[in-house]
């Protein structure tokens, strides 16, 4: 089934926030407390929001930022030419499905996309195997464990030469 990424929209909030209670998700991030009208309006520099659709039913969430000029500074002082990558499956009846895989990989492309990107970065939480053996299978490298919030998360990376030599064009 086809899934496409298409840009996050007001309409969209009350789904998110939905998604945002969702255990599975609480597991993943339990000290993000995202304020979905001000993330999605704000229209803050280097953030784009987006929603996956399967067969045109909104399925994951999408985050794309560039680290360099995020005004939060949660990356701390990077260089140019860095993007991080946050997804979410939405309910739990679409977890196990290949629906992250298939996210990420368009994600990917779209980081990549932009010929001064030679870097993407994800930061799971250290307690979350699961997500660190999913993104290692794509072939993300741990970086540093460091410490978001309250978060201690396994940062890793990937550039666009491993990228370009995995299985992706």
């Amino acid at each position: 089934m086809p899934l496409t990424l298409r840009a996050a929209t007001r309409a969209d909030i009350p789904m998110l926030r939905l998604w945002d209670e969702q255990p599975h998700v609480i597991e993943s991030d339990p000290n993000d407390d995202w304020d979905w009208e001000n993330q999605i309006d704000a229209g803050l520099a280097g953030f784009t929001h987006l929603i996956a659709e399967e067969d045109g039913r909104a399925v994951g969430f999408v985050q794309l930022l560039d680290p360099h000029v995020d005004p939060t500074r949660y990356w701390g002082e990077t260089g140019a030419g860095y993007r991080a990558i946050d997804i979410w499956i939405g309910l739990p009846a679409d977890l196990g499905r290949g629906l992250g895989t298939r996210m990420m990989d368009q994600a990917m492309a779209l980081c990549f996309s932009a010929p001064e990107v030679h870097t993407v970065l994800i930061d799971p939480l250290v307690s979350n195997t699961d997500a660190i053996r999913f993104y290692r299978r794509l072939g993300f490298r741990h970086v540093e464990d460091r410490t978001f919030g309250a978060d201690r998360c396994a940062v890793h990376a990937i550039t666009r030469q491993q990228w370009l030599q995995g299985t992706h064009p």
